[in-house]
């Protein structure tokens, strides 16, 4: 469990510095925000990326998840009751799934068709979700192979 809890925490934080990194004006990893948007906000006509504020939240909602994860594999300190940490786990679970198989469905689709989103989102975004997902699955069930 020790192992994939910090794998995920070194995901999930790595994917908040980079929300960070846009909170802050970067357009990394494309050449212009224009295209950044194109890349990973897919929807069509959109042509900024949101708010700053709304990167800075979703990155936070990263960085505490990767903390839910380090807990629920004992490796940081839990302040509240041992159910709730289990609860949580479940939820981010729920959460990182549900996003992943949007990935796939064709209401998802119509709402973001913009490319080169709806590939990088089938390919690469999707998939991260559901092994983020199953990884929070395997914490709060306590699952040891």
């Amino acid at each position: 469990m020790t192992a994939l809890a910090l794998l995920l925490a070194v995901l999930l934080l790595a994917i908040a510095a980079l929300h960070l990194a846009w909170a802050a004006g970067s357009s990394f990893p494309a050449a212009s925000e224009r295209e950044l948007v194109r890349m990973v906000v897919g929807f069509k006509g959109q042509e900024h990326m949101p708010p700053p504020a709304a990167a800075v939240l979703v990155a936070a909602a990263l960085a505490f998840s990767a903390y839910v994860g380090l807990a629920l594999a004992s490796l940081c300190a839990w302040p509240l009751w041992d159910w709730s940490l289990t609860s949580l786990g479940m939820i981010l679970a729920f959460v990182f799934l549900a996003r992943g198989v949007a990935a796939y469905l064709p209401a998802w689709r119509a709402r973001v068709p913009q490319q080169p989103f709806a590939r990088l989102d089938r390919r690469y975004y999707g998939p991260l979700c559901l092994v983020i997902g199953a990884g929070f699955i395997l914490l709060a069930t306590g699952y040891t192979a």
